[in-house]
């Protein structure tokens, strides 16, 4: 990273993620680049095991937090990628996107993982955003 882009950590109280030594996010520039998101809530714990829809409704709550931190919001995701552990969970994927993102969507890239974090976690996501 360049000095002249004043790298900047991405702060949230609570922060969930630290206690498993994890920034939320970074501020490079313009560009937000947020750590995977998984359906952990603002005290940590799990939330809708075994269940895939409620699990990308938190992460997407987790991404609109960690985005409104860094000054950004949802519209300006340019970059989404997407860990799954069942490639059987991708029709909720197509579904969550048009839930969630509206034309042009971002690019996205999806791929399937043996496991994630935590036993219980069945999808993971990151983004890169704009925070103009």
């Amino acid at each position: 990273m360049l000095m002249s882009d004043n790298p900047q950590v991405i702060q949230l109280d609570p922060d969930p993620l630290a206690p498993y030594a994890i920034a939320p996010g970074w501020k490079v520039g313009d560009l937000l680049f947020l750590s995977g998101q998984a359906a952990i809530d603002e005290s940590g714990n799990i939330v809708g095991a075994d269940d895939v829809d409620s699990q990308i409704a938190q992460i997407m709550e987790n991404i609109d937090r960690v985005l409104a931190a860094g000054g950004s919001s949802r519209d300006k995701i340019a970059k989404v990628t997407i860990y799954l552990t069942d490639m059987a969970d991708f029709p909720k994927i197509v579904e969550a996107r048009k839930r969630y993102f509206t034309p042009p969507y971002p690019a996205d890239t999806i791929v399937e993982v043996n496991a994630l974090a935590l036993p219980d976690l069945k999808v993971e996501i990151d983004v890169i955003a704009s925070a103009r």
